[in-house]
């Protein structure tokens, strides 16, 4: 499928596609003397402009959102496998954000986490691209949800679903005074001894994405060691690597549209500015997602 690409989302995969670390992403096919993909950019919203003649799903015109490699760009090739209807009820450059983000947070909560209505669950990083998703998701499952945050993001955290909002400048939440059916960290920095003081007998810790660490693995030595850590325990430590699947935008889709996930754009960027982006997302400054704008409106 051809299609005219209105906003295109900036996750994590951007960044270390772009600077190659850590260099386990070259190993596993990134690309290991540069990049295979010439132009940055996994998520996108746009209207399609032209579909292959086995394509039955969709048709000129539509609207839709998903995958696709070099989506900072005018135009983009893309499989209708990895595609899906717009949600109708949100912008091109809020749905532009969930692709990435909010599939890697319903695999941790809902199939790694397998979080189930009246648990207690707590967000690590509740204020990022897949943080404000998890929030979200776990509360529409019906759980009570601690989210944690920087001192000026505790508003945004409380404003989409938070029961309780820790600040991890004034407090530890692994402190073990209070403990977790599920924790999601995507933050990437603690240590799993740490993160088990604070999660239920037999309670799941879901490790997400591969931030921190050294140049060679990166965190994500930290998610490939979990389940080691957890041998001869009711505990159940996991790392997430998620796949890529249409049922999920579906599923996503759905929650969108009844009012339960609502995607959070801190900022838009032109496209001529997409550097700007990926630097703006990397420091940590956002609340929520990063979107590069190719299309005004």
């Amino acid at each position: 499928m051809l299609v005219r690409v209105h906003a295109a989302g900036v996750d994590r995969g951007v960044w270390h596609l772009m600077t190659g670390l850590p260099y386990l992403m070259r190993v596993i096919g990134m690309g290991f003397r540069a990049p295979k993909v010439a132009v940055r950019g996994r998520e996108v919203a746009g209207t399609v402009e032209a579909v292959g003649r086995n394509v039955t799903a969709f048709k000129a015109g539509d609207e839709v959102y998903g995958f696709s490699d070099g989506s900072f760009a005018e135009y983009v090739c893309a499989k209708a496998t990895q595609l899906a209807p717009k949600p109708k009820n949100v912008t091109f450059e809020q749905a532009a954000v969930v692709p990435v983000s909010a599939i890697t947070a319903l695999h941790s909560v809902r199939d790694a986490g397998d979080l189930k209505a009246g648990q207690k669950a707590l967000i690590i990083g509740a204020s990022g691209g897949v943080g404000t998703y998890a929030v979200q998701i776990a509360k529409a499952i019906g759980a009570e949800v601690t989210g944690v945050c920087s001192t000026g993001k505790a508003d945004l955290v409380r404003s989409i679903g938070a029961d309780h909002v820790i600040d991890y400048t004034r407090e530890d939440c692994t402190d073990g005074s209070r403990r977790y059916d599920l924790i999601v960290d995507t933050g990437g920095r603690r240590p799993l001894s740490q993160l088990r003081r604070a999660l239920n007998a037999d309670g799941t810790l879901v490790v997400v994405g591969g931030e921190g660490g050294g140049r060679f693995m990166g965190g994500f030595l930290r998610g490939m060691l979990a389940p080691l850590r957890a041998m001869g325990s009711k505990q159940k430590l996991k790392g997430l690597m998620p796949d890529e699947r249409k049922d999920d935008l579906v599923a996503l889709t759905g929650m969108i549209e009844a009012g339960q996930v609502v995607p959070v754009v801190d900022k838009a960027f032109p496209l001529g500015e997409a550097a700007e982006a990926v630097r703006y997302m990397e420091q940590g400054r956002a609340r929520g997602k990063v979107v590069v704008r190719v299309l005004p409106g």
